[in-house]
């Protein structure tokens, strides 16, 4: 038994289907809207309680209530180490984790300020990073850690140097964490362009203008969906034998 699962019992694998997370706690940091909402939702579906955390009260208290019974809710900061850690205090057992919520700039190495180009790895690889220690100790040693990256570490979208590296080093993070917390698997989700609640909140000419360039530049020739990426979530939480492993969610992207 690893140090990370100490005083943690082993569950059977599950039964009734892939998807089947009856009796499980599933911990969604982000989990209020966009990508990790869905997640709750497919969850919640297979018989998972759902805990639900972000910044924002409100997000979370109407998330909550789509969920119902299955669902419970706490804000967190996760570029706050103090709050992450009252955050898991309250949670005595994790047998999933993701973490989809990040916010950060984007740009030229030439143009962006030192802080502005830190920003990715502030909030979206320390924030992942510091979720997972703190999250450790009760992650069963059947469960899962599931990171967000992003299809930029492979195929560079533009001129953002920085949030290149930082989804590329949170493609290793995952893998070094899997060799660390084996036999909890950790697994990284990279994502394309998703038409979906990050996107909706950018004004419409760049939106057109990034979903227009994406569908010139990938195999499927369309932005993905929200629940789309939250199926290949939940895949990883729930194949038994897939840790260390980037899935990369994006249309064939990567590969045009």
């Amino acid at each position: 038994m690893t140090q990370a699962a100490a005083g943690t019992a082993t569950r059977p694998a599950a039964q009734g289907g892939a998807e089947d997370l009856r009796g499980r706690t599933v911990v969604l940091i982000g989990g209020g809207s966009g990508i990790g909402l869905r997640v709750a939702h497919r969850v919640a579906a297979a018989g998972a309680h759902v805990v639900l955390g972000g910044r924002t009260a409100a997000r979370l208290e109407a998330a909550a209530a789509e969920l119902g019974a299955a669902a419970t809710w706490r804000t967190v900061d996760t570029g706050d180490p103090a709050s992450l850690a009252a955050f898991f205090d309250r949670t005595e057992r994790i047998d999933h984790l993701f973490t989809s919520a990040a916010s950060y700039r984007l740009g030229p190495m030439r143009e962006l300020s030192d802080e502005d180009a830190a920003s990715p790895f502030d909030s979206k690889f320390w924030g992942q990073y510091h979720a997972v220690r703190l999250a450790a100790p009760k992650l069963a040693e059947d469960g899962s850690v599931v990171l967000m990256s992003g299809a930029a570490s492979a195929r560079p979208a533009g001129p953002a140097p920085a949030y290149v590296a930082c989804n590329a080093a949170i493609e290793g993070l995952g893998r070094g964490l899997a060799v660390e917390l084996a036999p909890v698997r950790v697994n990284t989700v990279a994502p394309g362009t998703v038409d979906g609640h990050l996107w909706s909140n950018r004004p419409a000419a760049d939106r057109e203008a990034a979903f227009a360039q994406y569908r010139r530049n990938t195999l499927l020739g369309r932005p993905g969906a929200e629940d789309e990426i939250a199926q290949a979530v939940v895949f990883l939480f729930t194949n038994g034998f897939t840790t260390g492993s980037t899935l990369y969610t994006d249309g064939g992207y990567t590969l045009r």
